[in-house]
């Protein structure tokens, strides 16, 4: 039986299109507005009102923070893999997705316990199979790592980082893959599929090991035990959730939406919602870097 949850309150205001990457750094929450290519923060104190730390003039899918330098990013954007200054300017690594058969853009990612950065790409008119999962070692290097995926969200990993889940949202799919010591995928199985249309888009994983997952189209958060088993729904007054975010200590679980593709009145998408949850995660991994590797992807 699934657990009730509280209700969920409006905990930033706004009109983001697609609000999304959701993660608590350095005691606030950061969020991309991907398409506007808006990178913003949020404090924990009041008033909960979003500050624009940089804008790129190309979408940013997700960041995560550089480790020992303060105010730095490594960031999905555009077509590839990019380290972004304080001032937004960019130091690519790579552009993977440039001259792919159907135009495609970088989407979600994070880092994992080993200070790797993990970004998924999709095509912008959904061709099936054009999406591709790829990782950012420490010493700058960008590699492939999965192909034939379509819309590709998560990724999020277990507390060990032995484990990597990935949402392909447009098949429904929410998959459980087991990593060798280099990150190499050694399994891929399907760890839940989402009926009636839901779509998983942004994941996390909390440190019980239980999966967290924004279910588009639904207008629900599913947390899914180790096992699969769905445990808990949180129900959502808006139809698109994007990315949640489960602070550590916080008891409260963060969840970014969207208004993109609504039509009429499109009430409170676009706003961070804050519902209180007995729940949190492991704090934010860090990149992990050497010198990096100008403009290099290995496939």
């Amino acid at each position: 039986m699934h657990r009730p949850t509280p209700q969920a309150d409006v905990w930033v205001p706004g009109d983001y299109e697609l609000g999304e990457g959701a993660r608590w750094v350095d005691g606030r929450l950061v969020f991309v507005d991907i398409l506007s290519g808006r990178l913003l923060e949020v404090p924990a104190g009041t008033p909960r009102k979003a500050r624009e730390l940089l804008r790129l003039d190309m979408p940013l899918g997700a960041v995560a923070p550089v480790a020992g330098r303060p105010g730095h990013w490594i960031a999905a954007a555009g077509t590839g893999i990019v380290l972004l200054t304080p001032d937004g300017r960019p130091e690519w690594l790579a552009r993977p997705e440039d001259g792919s058969p159907v135009p495609t853009r970088m989407n979600d990612g994070v880092c994992d316990p080993h200070g790797r950065f993990w970004a998924g790409s999709m095509p912008y008119d959904g061709t099936p199979g054009a999406g591709s999962l790829y990782r950012t070692n420490s010493d700058g290097s960008v590699h492939r790592v999965l192909d034939g995926l379509t819309i590709v969200n998560g990724p999020a990993f277990t507390p060990d980082g032995d484990i990597l889940y990935l949402a392909d949202s447009a098949a429904g799919v929410i998959y459980r893959c087991t990593l060798d010591t280099d990150g190499n995928p050694m399994t891929r199985d399907e760890f839940v599929r989402v009926g009636d249309g839901g779509s998983p888009d942004g994941i996390t994983v909390d440190t019980s090991g239980r999966l967290w997952a924004a279910i588009w189209g639904h207008g629900a958060v599913h947390c899914y035990e180790p096992s699969g088993t769905l445990s808990t729904v949180v129900h959502l007054p808006t139809p698109q959730p994007t990315s949640v975010c489960l602070p550590p200590g916080g008891g409260r679980l963060l969840v970014t939406t969207a208004r993109y593709g609504l039509t009429g009145d499109p009430g409170i998408a676009g706003t961070v919602l804050s519902i209180p949850i007995d729940a949190d995660a492991p704090a934010t991994s860090t990149f992990g870097r050497s010198e990096p590797t100008s403009d290099v992807c290995a496939r």
